[in-house]
């Protein structure tokens, strides 16, 4: 049997997953994470042979669990799961140790395979974002910068900002004017419209 970890924000998501993967007669569901903390601490209770991981869960987002694990759970394959999935986000989630990549809109029994792809020690790649990513300009950014700016879409405060990335507000502050600065934008508005036009968010 192939032990599977699944952690989404969304309740209906991971039942609906934990339901259709439950029906294949050689994956078993061991355990449901709502948060990026809780998928690291259910992943270490239940050391599962895969974890499949959302993108953009509450912190710790899906490409940093998955390198967490790849430093305590090296024999855990991570797969992300994507509603949003943006060719710039493919290189990071790959150099993170993410082993599979996949768009939740993709046909039923998909995830099933990629479950069986990855644990035999291959990789897959949703094939429209990787054709995608070749063609994609090189990001300006940092990691930290595209989280920060990623997070300050919604016109969110930098008070909170900070608090979900653990960072000090002037940390924030100053990475959102390198995000401005390097973007050649007017504000943080048109850094946002820039990045997402151009695939990094």
């Amino acid at each position: 049997m192939i032990r599977v970890l699944l952690a989404d924000d969304e309740e209906l998501i991971r039942l609906a997953l934990a339901a259709l993967l439950d029906l294949e007669p050689d994956i078993e569901v061991v355990a449901h994470a709502a948060d990026g903390r809780a998928a690291l601490a259910a992943a270490l209770a239940h050391r599962p042979d895969v974890a499949v991981l959302d993108l953009e869960m509450p912190p710790p987002g899906g490409v940093a669990v998955a390198a967490e694990l790849a430093r305590v759970l090296p024999a855990c394959a991570p797969v992300i799961l994507t509603g949003h999935g943006r060719p710039a986000q493919l290189r990071p989630a790959l150099a993170a140790g993410v082993r599979g990549f996949l768009a939740k809109g993709a046909p039923g029994g998909a995830l099933a395979d990629v479950i069986r792809r990855v644990r035999s020690g291959a990789r897959y790649v949703d094939p429209a974002l990787a054709a995608d990513a070749l063609t994609l300009p090189e990001c300006p950014l940092t990691p930290r910068e595209l989280e920060t700016l990623r997070l300050a879409e919604l016109g969110t405060p930098v008070a909170v900002i900070a608090r979900r990335t653990h960072l000090a507000a002037g940390t924030v502050r100053n990475h959102l004017s390198a995000c401005v600065q390097k973007l050649g934008a007017a504000d943080r508005a048109e850094a946002v419209r820039r990045a997402r036009e151009a695939g990094w968010l």
